[in-house]
């Protein structure tokens, strides 16, 4: 129990350390990534206003069908391709990649990198 209270104190600390630099413009929005064991998120987020512009999960209607387990890189996939169609039609091109103290491997990275290929820029 103690061991996991550190743990999720150390996560904190990183994402406030990483928030301190990273922010969202109406110009250049923020790519923040949520990840759980079973699901994972992604979000663009106007830090100015305070708004978010399109979100995707893997609970979202838009992935439903072709996601069949949340927590794998497969999932990861799908919702980085849904976030780049999203951005897209909003036209987003340009965002400032946030991965929330997680580590850039396994299914961060294939959400970046499907993001990129959909047509995000970071």
């Amino acid at each position: 129990m103690r061991n996991e209270m550190l743990k999720t104190h150390r996560q904190a600390r990183r994402i406030k350390r990483v928030r301190k630099k990273i922010g969202g413009t109406p110009a250049r929005p923020r790519l923040a990534v949520s990840r759980s064991n079973r699901n994972i998120y992604a979000q663009i987020i106007d830090d100015m206003a305070g708004r978010t512009l399109c979100a995707v999960g893997t609970r979202s209607k838009e992935v439903g069908g072709d996601v069949t387990a949340g927590g794998n890189v497969k999932a990861a996939v799908a919702i980085g391709k849904a976030l780049g169609e999203k951005a897209r039609e909003l036209g987003i091109e340009t965002v400032a990649f946030d991965r929330r103290g997680c580590k850039y491997h396994g299914r961060v990275k294939a959400l970046a990198e499907a993001a990129r290929e959909a047509g995000l820029k970071f």
